[in-house]
């Protein structure tokens, strides 16, 4: 069973490609939709790919595959159904397990800056650890922010963001060359990179010298 806004994708997919023969592209279906952002995009066709309706072709950009239809009315139908439940029906929770891919540009000191943004793949991340806005992903290298939690080889989750508030934890680019994850702090009239980690010391910079790029979102740990 699909959801209002599956069964509304897979439709305007399989049209577009009757049509054209080529997959709508990610903006394309945020405006069909009538959704705020492309994440929703990348959640529903996780969803729809889950359920073995749709398909992604390797190595190619924008290319997507029907592998089967549902029926046309079964949405409308079903949400109609189940907007008036029987007074003594419990409603349960669904469950929490779309995945979205976000970009994963390689390392990230939490220690001495390093270069950032060394490459570019995708990072399957639980949606339930993203909040709104546009996300990507860094390895994180170092231990200067242990004491925060992020360890070396974690991946950092970075909601984007071009302005920070003292106590944020900030990807910090430093001179447009180096980037690290730190705590945000402003100090009259300089900025204030601190570590997590009682072995190292807070960097000290001239405001013009530092871009903050985002935001710390969330973590991914694997064991």
């Amino acid at each position: 069973m699909l959801t209002r806004k599956q069964h509304e994708l897979i439709c305007f997919i399989h049209d577009r490609l009757e049509e054209s023969g080529v997959s709508p592209s990610f903006e394309e279906m945020k405006e069909a939709l009538d959704l705020k952002s492309k994440s929703g995009v990348h959640r529903l066709i996780s969803a729809l790919e889950e359920r073995k309706f749709l398909r992604r072709l390797p190595n190619r950009a924008r290319a997507l595959e029907v592998l089967r239809m549902p029926e046309r009315a079964e949405a409308p139908r079903k949400a109609a159904v189940a907007a008036t439940p029987p007074s003594n029906a419990r409603t349960l929770p669904q469950p929490a397990n779309d995945v979205i891919e976000i970009p994963l540009h390689g390392r990230i000191a939490a220690g001495v800056p390093i270069e950032a943004f060394e490459g570019s793949s995708m990072l399957a991340v639980p949606a339930a650890l993203l909040g709104g806005g546009e996300h990507y992903a860094l390895e994180v290298a170092g231990d200067s922010m242990v004491e925060a939690g992020i360890l070396d080889g974690d991946y950092a989750l970075i909601r984007r963001a071009d302005t920070a508030r003292d106590g944020d934890i900030v990807v910090a680019l430093i001179e447009d060359s180096e980037a690290t994850l730190k705590y945000f702090r402003k100090e009259g009239a300089m900025i204030r990179l601190d570590p997590a980690n009682r072995a190292y010391d807070p960097q000290r910079y001239r405001p013009e010298q530092v871009r903050v790029q985002g935001k710390l979102a969330g973590l991914l740990r694997r064991y």
